[in-house]
């Protein structure tokens, strides 16, 4: 019985960019849940954040009869005496009856109105306002969908799960240099402070904040992908403490449970793309403005996933 939940263990597949929190299911799972369930329990408690509710569903979405769901992710970088942005704005959504997970990447410099304070600015600016909070109904006025979850990440204590997990590799498609930080093109490993300063480059990008995004994205799913390996099993207790130090979730650890029981076979196909727009200065600032049309396909290519 242990030999055939092991070998399923190892035919899993790493869910991208969830926020970490299927690092811990994966890590929790099968033959080694009971020996770590305290552990997860706790870890999971620690990471209780805001409460939310979107007024954009006509009923309730239900785990166990595989409703498709979306989920916000914040990177968010919060230093001492500083409330800190979210730089990093990914929308993702699940759906298993198309067994397909769409990821969308939101440019932290695109111009909207700030829910609830009504002004117009850059959309990282409302996580600096009024947090999680402002951050979803922000982002859900804008692509005029619901938010049903969300999960933050300080960037900052990053480092810490990067190290927790004994490093990362990933693909680097072009030499970057940033201070003494040289990654060359090619496979590079990475340590918890080099993945920080990776997921950060956005200057000396020709790419600017799209390439930022996308390094961002590899350095998640590298450390879900090192988490998931039954090498780092013997560090859960490192790894558990570095997640519930740098990560928030309205998800309960019933929801999240249920999510890996009846949501695998999202993980067959998963999409990213970006909503793009072009660079503009207004009022001595820069900002990704995003026409009509293309936030228009956007709304509707999210609604299509969630069915609704």
């Amino acid at each position: 019985m242990r030999s055939d939940r092991k070998k399923k263990m190892k035919k899993r597949k790493s869910l991208k960019i969830f926020g970490l929190l299927f690092l811990i299911l994966l890590i929790g799972g099968g033959a080694y849940l009971a020996s770590v369930y305290q552990s997860v329990v706790g870890a999971i408690d620690t990471m209780k954040g805001t409460e939310h509710k979107t007024d954009k569903r006509v009923e309730d979405i239900t785990f166990k009869r595989q409703d498709p769901f979306s989920l916000l992710i914040l990177g968010v970088d919060e230093r001492k005496n500083d409330s800190g942005r979210s730089d990093t704005m990914i929308v993702m959504t699940v759906n298993p009856k198309k067994e397909s997970i769409q990821l969308l990447s939101l440019p932290r410099d695109t111009r909207t109105e700030i829910i609830g304070r009504g002004t117009t600015e850059k959309m990282n600016h409302a996580y600096a306002y009024g947090g999680v909070t402002m951050s979803i109904d922000t982002v859900e006025t804008y692509l005029d969908t619901p938010i049903d979850y969300y999960v933050k990440m300080n960037m900052e204590g990053f480092q810490d799960i990067v190290n927790a997990v004994g490093g990362i590799t990933v693909d680097n498609d072009m030499d970057l240099v940033y201070k003494n930080y040289s990654f060359a093109k090619g496979t590079i490993e990475l340590d918890g402070e080099e993945a920080l300063i990776y997921s950060r480059i956005r200057k000396e990008d020709p790419r600017g904040d799209y390439g930022r995004q996308l390094r961002q994205r590899q350095v998640i799913q590298a450390v879900i992908k090192k988490g998931s390996s039954l090498s780092t099993l013997t560090n859960y207790d490192d790894i558990l403490e570095a997640i519930g130090k740098n990560v928030e979730t309205n998800l309960t650890f019933n929801e999240i449970v249920s999510i890996q029981k009846n949501y695998k076979s999202s993980l067959n196909h998963v999409e990213q793309y970006t909503l793009t727009g072009e660079n503009q200065r207004i009022e001595g600032l820069w900002y990704n403005i995003v026409s009509d049309e293309t936030k228009l396909e956007a709304q509707k290519r999210l609604k299509t996933h969630l069915g609704i």
